[in-house]
């Protein structure tokens, strides 16, 4: 008997937000519950272990009986539909992981109707179907260059039923789709590598060739077997070819003095034989010793060869040919580091950096070792050009989200929605405002192609608002009338008002929050609203330290200014140093956010810090200080570097004689509480308070 290991991650809005708290439910095919879970914060549960037949009986790359097991996964949360995925497939030894994308529940004008539940039946293997062999004919055009592109658009049927929907799925998640539904993760890594190779190239012919959109369909692929890969809609994926796609999801096939993707058919050699690459065959080839370029060869043209290309859609840094590692030191290091900080953002189990700008210390290590982790990669703590990739894929999601709220670009919905009715050709203030609804909901509907800003209703609009309408279940006629203003209103408000999407940057959307008073904070405004502004900004500091410290009196002095630009700059904004209505919102968000970790991180640790102890605790009280330094100047000021020297020592000292503590420098359970309390009382304006 064998076994198999199992995570799933619950994630909205492209991969940009984790879903915490969703309930997982993991059970046999026979309804009976094996296991049951919560998400953390990053919207991961899992290291569940469950049977699944010995992988002994697919050796020798011959198929001899059923080589896994099946299992049905359930997750709900309130605020979403519920997802029941049947059919997960679980191989001997290997790690399966299951991403799970949740679509907030609609809710018109706050309240009402809710979406209905959604149901995946994942489908055998595709080795153990009979595959017809993919088609191709010449291409009526051609690109003029080879690029991956940021999604790719599949149409799930074959071409000309219009009855199914087409999916817009990231590039890379795609071959790790395609891999994980046509091959066997058990397979010696030289197999996997020439079929993932051929996976990549083939999609990359499709789009390069644009063969399906060059004959008036607006996708770039079917998930047809009969004419093109396997690709299986919600579908889990094996940890190996996951990891594997990473290393190599830009890298294809062509020939020698050609720059175009070459077309790979290929067959399983089992149930279909064809001209190409047999899949099947590729295990005995493997294991004779064959490279991945050796065995493609084999089956195709002698003079093919293996290129990469570093033309990434959205993604405007290529990785720099080697591996950044702790000690590294550069503009490469800061760039990840400020990938990292804006990730983290939505992802908060990812530590804060506390290394200088460039300079690959324990922090950025340990936060690289966190998102590997967190997305499933070898946790090494090592940016190779898997980890690379994976960090710029993620910023631009996360990035991606952000701009719907930046200074000058969020331009809103009214009350009600227009009396307009759009369709093709139309123009104006109406159509950029369903432009931009279409563009805000993009996210959390994996269907919905993203939409140009421009003010025109052309064709692509057309094309999104028909996937709009299909997904919600009206009519899809492409006309934006009074049924599809008022359910895109619905949409919109449902996810950005009534907080049936509990998104991490807003703090979760529980207690009530200050509203935007209606006037700008700016230098020289005073007030319970700046005081208010200069105490979030304060409590902000403490988890993302890049923000400057400031004194809270209620004026909006120099200090201040410079504290709202860093935090602006932490958080992508626009860096004016003006507390408008985007900054506000998520200055509260951010205030939501980390509120509860405070408590976790002014917790005394159990164990005294003295001279020659390091970590997150002493750095903890290093900001505390450092910030009660700009209300007692006799406290010293110093760098927050996590190591308690000798200076630091003297600083504890000078809090201590302060507060009428015994001055030895060493920071007991009182001194840390001591110094936790002060800090509080300096926050809220109650400074030179005994006792």
């Amino acid at each position: 008997m064998g076994r198999g290991f199992f995570f799933v991650n619950v994630r909205t809005a492209g991969n940009a937000i984790p879903i915490d708290g969703a309930y997982v439910r993991i059970l046999t095919a026979g309804g009976e519950q094996v296991y049951d879970a919560y998400t953390d914060k990053n919207g991961a549960a899992g290291d569940f272990t469950l049977y699944a037949p010995s992988a002994r009986i697919i050796d020798g790359g011959e198929f001899k009986g059923v080589t896994y097991e099946v299992y049905d996964v359930i997750v709900s949360k309130k605020g979403f539909s519920t997802v029941t995925v049947r059919g997960v497939e679980i191989v001997d030894n290997e790690r399966s992981i299951l991403p799970v994308v949740m679509h907030p529940t609609r809710m018109a004008d706050g309240g009402g109707g809710t979406d209905g539940d959604e149901e995946i039946d994942i489908p055998p293997f595709g080795l153990l179907l009979p595959t017809s062999q993919l088609q191709y004919t010449l291409p009526s055009r051609v690109l003029k260059e080879v690029y991956i592109p940021e999604y790719i658009t599949v149409h799930l049927g074959t071409p000309n039923n219009n009855a199914v929907r087409n999916v817009q799925v990231a590039f890379d998640d795609y071959i790790k789709n395609v891999a994980s539904s046509e091959i066997f993760p058990t397979w010696p890594l030289n197999a996997i590598l020439a079929n993932i190779h051929c996976q990549v190239t083939f999609a990359l012919n499709r789009i390069y060739t644009e063969w399906y959109r060059s004959r008036g369909y607006n996708f770039d692929i079917t998930n047809s077997t009969a004419y093109d890969q396997y690709y299986v809609e919600g579908r889990n994926i094996f940890e190996n070819i996951s990891n594997t796609v990473d290393q190599v999801f830009n890298v294809y096939a062509r020939r020698v003095g050609f720059r175009n993707p070459y077309f790979t058919q290929y067959c399983n050699g089992t149930t279909s034989v064809c001209a190409g690459l047999s899949q099947w065959g590729t295990v005995n080839l493997a294991e004779q010793g064959l490279e991945p370029i050796e065995i493609m060869q084999y089956y195709y043209d002698d003079d093919l060869e293996l290129v990469a290309t570093e033309n990434i859609a959205r993604i405007s840094e290529s990785y720099p040919g080697y591996a950044l590692r702790q000690g590294s030191v550069g503009d490469e290091t800061a760039l990840i580091q400020n990938y990292l900080r804006r990730i983290r953002i939505n992802y908060p189990l990812i530590p804060s950096i506390t290394d200088a700008d460039g300079v690959f210390g324990a922090s950025t290590s340990q936060a690289v070792k966190a998102f590997q982790r967190t997305f499933n990669m070898t946790s090494d703590g090592i940016v190779g050009r898997a980890t690379w990739y994976r960090i710029a894929f993620v910023y631009v999601g996360v990035i991606k989200l952000g701009e719907l709220d930046s200074e000058g670009e969020r331009i809103g919905i009214g009350n009600s929605p227009p009396n307009s009715v759009l369709r093709l050709g139309a123009a104006g203030t109406d159509v950029l405002e369903l432009q931009f609804i279409l563009d805000s909901i993009e996210p959390f509907y994996a269907s919905l192609p993203a939409v140009i800003k421009d003010g025109y209703f052309g064709y692509e609009l057309q094309n999104a608002v028909i996937e709009f309408q299909r997904y919600f279940g009206i009519s899809p006629d492409g006309v934006v009338g009074p049924a599809t203003w008022g359910l895109l209103y619905s949409v919109y408000k449902g996810i950005f008002e009534s907080g049936s999407v509990q998104i991490p940057d807003n703090g979760g959307g529980g207690a009530a929050a200050p509203e935007y008073p209606g006037t700008l904070l700016r230098r020289g405004s005073d007030g319970e609203n700046v005081r208010l502004i200069q105490r979030y900004l304060s409590a902000i500091r403490i988890i993302y330290n890049s923000v400057l410290p400031l004194v809270v009196n209620g004026k909006y002095d120099a200090a201040t200014e410079d504290a709202v630009k860093s935090f602006q700059d932490e958080f992508i904004l626009q860096e004016d140093g003006i507390v408008g209505p985007v900054t506000w919102t998520q200055i509260v968000r951010i205030y939501n956010l980390v509120k509860g970790k405070q408590a976790e991180v002014f917790t005394y640790p159990g164990t005294d810090l003295k001279q020659g102890s390091t970590g997150e605790d002493v750095m903890t009280m290093q900001l505390v200080l450092n910030e009660l330094h700009n209300y007692y100047p006799e406290i010293p000021a110093f760098p927050a570097d996590g190591i308690f020297d000798a200076d630091f020592k003297g600083a504890v000292a000078a809090f201590q004689r302060r507060f009428g503590l015994t001055a030895d420098g060493v920071i007991d359970e009182t001194t840390w509480r001591r110094a936790v309390r002060e800090r509080s009382n300096a926050a809220n304006g109650r400074t030179g308070i005994s006792g």
